[in-house]
């Protein structure tokens, strides 16, 4: 609102981001253009970004192949598809993201409007001087003939009036009109005529049945949207019109220089209300802007119909972000991976990329073979190379506490020890206790302060931080707790088959241990082999003896095939 302020800001302190210092670094001259009001800036500002294409403006990324409804800037304009925008003063509407839509509208345009096909130059001396002739579209009653001066231009032009209320959505003045049109036909006793505008109004009645219907009452309305994450925003626009959705669109927008989400969605009502020539008089926002203006009224809904047409748009736009996200990381593994853990980095405040995250997990039952895992993920991936297995040395007893203080303490020393490159963040599956004991260990090393912990309670998936009694909430869909998620799942999994292990083993060994002459050793060693002590039992007397002793081996074989007989 005050540019002076604004340009000053750029000079006046230090900034934060690295891209707002190289701004101002290159900044040799500073110009301005003086309107008449805020939203005349705001319509300069994106009409001057789409001409210079600014390096550090938002961005608007849009794909340029969507196809458009061209109504011709032509006698006896044709009405058609396509791709390619010429400012040759014709009508285009879209941009349709399904060509499934578009080519319904552009059907329900043929059948109700007998539009020209052809592309002849249809001026007054061409059809006077009887340049051409009607083809195949005229005798099957597809076109009126106005090549031949068989429709004049004034009906011809009625239709196109009609055409466009219909392809911005305003279906009852059509409807209103082609009723009053038959009314007139039927008192003329222009039946034939009035059979034809019937089945034009059928056929725009079944159109509307199958239009999405909000609510009757709501009439004329732009719905906008946006969710974002740290390089773009995703604004998405519904237009209502008569209770029924008759457009959806969602625009990415490049974040340049950390723009907000408000900064995002003004630029987008912009763009999107001057692409889509809307002049609604109402438009639904999730939150205020400061934007002042006389051309529309904003709502901001708490509840009701227009409610459940915001959260409408905000579920298109989050669609839009995640099926943009998986074709990223089809098409850009290592694009998207540091995506996600910038968004993790800023939703923990964390100083640096967690490029190298692990993660503990402890496993017992009545602190029976206590043992406990350590999971690593690189660049937001599994490192099962890297994976770790503890046996608990020091504890008696359940003590998940004294446990988790134990592996995370012979975990860095064993890296300090070693040089290896000490991780960016340590995820604990616990609560506050269990992250206490892990600074704990961490204090023991003077790693505290050095890496990054937190720690993940199971029953509200909340995030707590060392030295916080809050714990932090991330949204249920958010990446961020989705990888934090993976994380503890597959410590949990890693450290939970560690722990059959060692029971499977405990019960073998109790097993073979309990025949006369077979120690632990050797139970050990068929323990290897055969994994379960069934398989054991199946053995013959020649399979045991290729893995132990030949006397051990028939007391084993002997010992099984007696207790099969009793």
């Amino acid at each position: 609102k005050n540019l002076k302020k604004r340009v000053y800001s750029y000079f006046s302190k230090k900034h934060e981001f690295g891209k707002l210092r190289r701004l101002v670094s290159q900044i040799v001259d500073v110009q301005f253009i003086v309107v008449d009001t805020e939203l005349d800036a705001l319509l300069l500002e994106n009409n001057l970004i789409k001409k210079y294409q600014p390096k550090y403006n938002v961005m608007l990324k849009d794909d340029k192949t969507y196809p458009w409804i061209c109504i011709k800037n032509e006698r006896f304009p044709r009405v058609f598809a396509t791709r390619q925008v010429v400012k040759d003063g014709s009508l285009y509407f879209g941009p349709y993201a399904s060509v499934k839509t578009m080519n319904t509208m552009l059907d329900l345009l043929k059948k109700m409007f007998p539009f020209r096909t052809c592309k002849y130059n249809l001026s007054q001396e061409n059809i006077d001087k009887q340049k051409f002739r009607v083809c195949l579209e005229y005798h099957i009653k597809k076109c009126l003939g106005p090549c031949e001066g068989k429709q004049s231009e004034e009906s011809y032009k009625g239709m196109i009036e009609q055409a466009k209320a219909i392809i911005k959505g305003d279906i009852n003045q059509v409807n209103q009109y082609l009723k009053e049109e038959i009314a007139k036909c039927a008192t003329n006793l222009d039946f034939e005529t009035a059979g034809d505008l019937k089945a034009s109004l059928d056929t725009l009645n079944a159109h509307q049945a199958k239009s999405t219907i909000v609510s009757p009452s709501i009439h004329n309305v732009d719905v906008f949207s946006i969710v974002s994450d740290t390089k773009s925003g995703f604004v998405n626009f519904l237009k209502v019109m008569n209770g029924a959705i008759v457009q959806v669109y969602t625009l990415e927008l490049k974040r340049k220089l950390e723009e907000t989400e408000a900064e995002l969605l003004s630029l987008a009502i912009i763009e999107l209300r001057e692409r889509f020539n809307s002049a609604s008089r109402e438009v639904i926002l999730p939150f205020a802007l400061e934007i002042e203006n006389e051309q529309f009224s904003v709502h901001i809904p708490q509840r009701g119909d227009k409610k459940k047409l915001l959260e409408l748009s905000e579920r298109n736009a989050h669609f839009y972000k995640m099926d943009k996200y998986k074709q990223e990381k089809i098409a850009n593994p290592e694009r998207h991976s540091e995506r996600i853990l910038g968004q993790m980095q800023k939703d923990l405040r964390l100083n640096e990329l967690p490029v190298h995250i692990e993660c503990f997990d402890n496993s017992n039952i009545q602190g029976t073979h206590p043992v406990a895992a350590c999971v690593v993920f690189k660049s937001a991936r599994p490192a099962k190379k890297d994976y770790r297995h503890f046996n608990i040395k020091t504890v008696e007893g359940p003590n998940d506490f004294a446990s988790m203080e134990e592996v995370v303490y012979r975990r860095y020393k064993r890296m300090l020890e070693e040089g290896e490159k000490l991780p960016q963040l340590i995820v604990i599956d616990g609560g506050k206790g269990q992250l206490s004991s892990a600074l704990e260990a961490l204090e023991k090393l003077e790693l505290r302060g050095k890496i990054a912990i937190v720690g993940i309670a199971k029953r509200l998936e909340e995030i707590f931080f060392p030295g916080d009694s809050i714990p932090l909430y991330l949204d249920k869909r958010s990446e961020s707790l989705k990888l934090i998620q993976n994380l503890r799942n597959e410590a949990h999994r890693f450290g939970i088959t560690f722990h059959r292990q060692k029971r499977s083993g405990s019960a073998i060994s109790s097993q073979l241990t309990a025949i006369n002459g077979i120690g632990e050793e050797t139970a050990k060693t068929l323990y290897r082999a055969y994994g379960s002590v069934k398989k054991v039992k199946e053995s013959t007397l020649e399979q045991l003896e290729t893995i132990i002793a030949k006397d051990k081996a028939k007391k084993v074989f002997e010992h099984f095939k007696a207790e099969k007989n009793s």
